[in-house]
């Protein structure tokens, strides 16, 4: 009996250790059992979706967020790419409420929170200045999904939207699949359908950092943007209803510049606009499924590759971060030390007639993919 007692207790032991997840820096705290609890009379979980080649990605299903991302460095180290919390808790409280999460009903800014659709205007609540951000005071990072892993690599999350929720029109039903590929990365296929006219924009607001979470600036990462334009702002981050070439301008990224090389550029009116980089970025590989942009890590050797088919891509290089919350590894996460790459379409677009059409029509089925692939640079 004695031995079989030490049997059970090693047996927990390695239990309690392979939920574990550590980073390049300090151990993170990221205990499966200990990460949720209940929000809203509905249960938090974490899951854990991987494939043979090292990926690992933890997800809840608490605002559909990506908690971790764990993928070989140069030097086959399991590395931490991206930014989250140990605990569902932390999310609630933090002062940047997008970390990893899905994005909607409508990802980016809506012009002061208004819209006009089929003669009726809507009115969402401003969170962002004057404007909308991310589906109004409650979007989708701040709901409780229905979950279903259905194998070892992927992980379906559902979740009905009301008709009349942050005053958007008609019930909107939605589905993520997230998936570990073959390819090594981590893919997003977003679904959607409606009873009413609707605007719809997903899209998934991770943080990266390629070196670590929490190991330091991203401006020395190298950045490629498949793109010969972007949508210049006003100073509140509203598109201006045209594309501007990015040549001869710092936001040319068609090959490869690090983050921090142009950023504080001070006679650059969009520089100013955003503190930095938050700008929409016009892909030129048109509606296609194709690459839209690659960066690498300058001291992991990771290089992330990302593939979709929407139009454009918020490039977001963490100005707005001030050190106010604690990450998985007890680091800070300090200004500048992640940056976001969101596949979308463009901002305000349900305002702006030149911009592609985000309106979903009753009987039509909202679908588009995205992928982010990860490898090594020796």
């Amino acid at each position: 009996m004695k031995s079989l007692k030490y049997l059970w207790l090693i047996a927990s032991a390695l239990s309690i250790i392979s939920c574990r997840q550590t980073t390049e820096n300090k151990d993170s705290q990221l205990l499966v059992d200990n990460f949720g609890g209940e929000m809203e009379g509905k249960e938090v979980q974490l899951f854990t979706i991987k494939n043979d080649h090292g990926l690992t990605a933890m997800i809840t299903n608490y605002g559909g967020r990506v908690v971790g991302l764990w993928v070989p460095d140069k030097d086959g180290k399991q590395t931490d790419v991206v930014l989250g919390f140990n605990r569902a808790e932390d999310y609630k409280k933090s002062t940047e409420p997008y970390y990893g999460a899905t994005i909607g009903r409508v990802g980016n800014r809506i012009a002061k929170g208004a819209f006009t659709l089929d003669g009726e205007d809507y009115h969402i609540f401003t969170n962002n200045g004057q404007n909308a951000l991310h589906g109004g005071k409650k979007g989708f990072q701040d709901v409780i999904w229905e979950a279903d892993q259905t194998s070892d690599s992927s992980l379906v999350l559902t979740y009905r939207s009301p008709d009349g929720e942050e005053n958007f029109p008609g019930n909107l039903d939605v589905k993520v699949v997230f998936t570990v590929t073959k390819q090594n990365g981590l893919r997003f296929d977003y679904e959607a359908t409606t009873d009413k006219r609707t605007p719809v924009n997903l899209t998934n607001h991770a943080f990266f950092n390629l070196n670590g979470e929490g190991s330091g600036t991203i401006n020395n990462h190298l950045l490629q943007i498949n793109a010969g334009a972007f949508t210049p702002v006003d100073s509140t981050l509203i598109p201006l209803g045209q594309e501007q070439p990015v040549k001869n301008t710092p936001f040319d990224f068609t090959t490869a510049t690090t983050i921090g090389s142009r950023v504080n550029t001070e006679d650059d009116e969009q520089l100013r606009h955003g503190d930095g980089y938050d700008h929409n970025f016009v892909l030129t590989k048109g509606n296609d499924y194709g690459r839209a942009a690659r960066v690498v890590g300058d001291k992991s050797g990771i290089i992330m590759t990302i593939y979709t088919d929407q139009p454009g891509l918020q490039f977001y290089g963490g100005n707005f971060m001030q050190g106010d919350n604690t990450l998985k590894n007890g680091v800070p996460d300090d200004y500048r030390t992640a940056i976001a790459l969101e596949t979308q379409h463009f901002p305000d677009a349900v305002n702006q007639p030149s911009f592609p059409s985000i309106i979903l029509e009753p009987g039509e089925v909202y679908k588009t993919a995205s992928e982010y692939i990860f490898s090594v640079q020796k």
